[in-house]
């Protein structure tokens, strides 16, 4: 089948990109890649890329993006107003984009500091490669700008499933979780998570990314379901990306 017709989600784990890829509404296949690079050249064609990967960058002043404010939002806290321990897969805080060229975290948070005067959180900075790669291919080349969006796995389980997470990704509470929400929103939710295990299995990848690859995959394929963004009406950054995450729902997930 044609890449034009696929819908693709995609995190980067510890070692690599792992993409989960839709034809129309069914799961096609799962794939992992070195580099984003690499994973772009295989889908340029797709309909949809969303990664797990913050787009969009300030260059200085404030660094909490609004989109990351909005998600902290919906996804802290459980209806009985109690912090939930399932959301923490990533700061509020994104480096500055001259942070994420730098290789080292004392370099970059010297930079990060300099441009906003606070600090950067070590979590936001182990994405720092991943970020500055998403950000040179978005930056070069306007067909990667216009496939390639930004999204976020718990903000998708929060959407799909009508409460935010409960439990942290890698913990048994925390599969079982996710594995329920997903059965719950498709019948072949469960198969589409082993066979992408099966596919990825023997690479350096962990249940919880594909996991987060799966429901990232299933937000980007066509669906009567409206795709709506955090916030609804992004801003930009210096470059003209826009700052934001998508998700999908019938009804926003929180009033701004």
């Amino acid at each position: 089948m044609s890449d034009a017709s696929l819908s693709v989600g995609a995190v980067r784990g510890d070692a690599v990109w792992v993409a989960v890829a839709f034809a129309g509404r069914e799961f096609d296949h799962a794939a992992v890649f070195p580099e984003i690079g690499d994973l772009w050249l295989r889908y340029e064609e797709a309909d949809r890329i969303l990664l797990d990967v913050p787009i969009g960058l300030v260059d200085e002043g404030d660094p909490r993006r609004r989109c990351d404010v909005l998600a902290e939002r919906v996804l802290e806290r459980d209806e009985d107003g109690d912090e939930s321990r399932g959301n923490s897969d990533r700061s509020v805080v994104s480096p500055v984009r001259e942070a994420t060229r730098k290789r080292r975290y004392s370099t970059a948070a010297k930079v990060h500091e300099r441009k906003t005067g606070e600090q950067l959180p070590e979590m936001s900075f182990e994405q720092v490669p991943a970020i500055a790669a998403v950000d040179e291919l978005v930056g070069e080349l306007p067909e990667a700008r216009a496939t390639i969006l930004e999204s976020r796995p718990a903000v998708c389980f929060r959407a799909i499933g009508g409460e935010p997470l409960q439990y942290d990704r890698e913990t048994a509470g925390g599969y079982a979780e996710r594995m329920r929400k997903l059965a719950a929103f498709d019948r072949d939710g469960a198969p589409t998570v082993q066979a992408a295990a099966e596919a990825t299995a023997g690479q350096e990848v962990r249940i919880e990314e594909v996991l987060d690859a799966v429901v990232l995959g299933y937000t980007a394929r066509p669906s009567p379901v409206p795709l709506r963004s955090l916030p609804e009406d992004p801003p930009t950054d210096e470059r003209g990306l826009p700052m934001r995450i998508v998700y999908r729902a019938e009804e926003p997930l929180v009033a701004e």
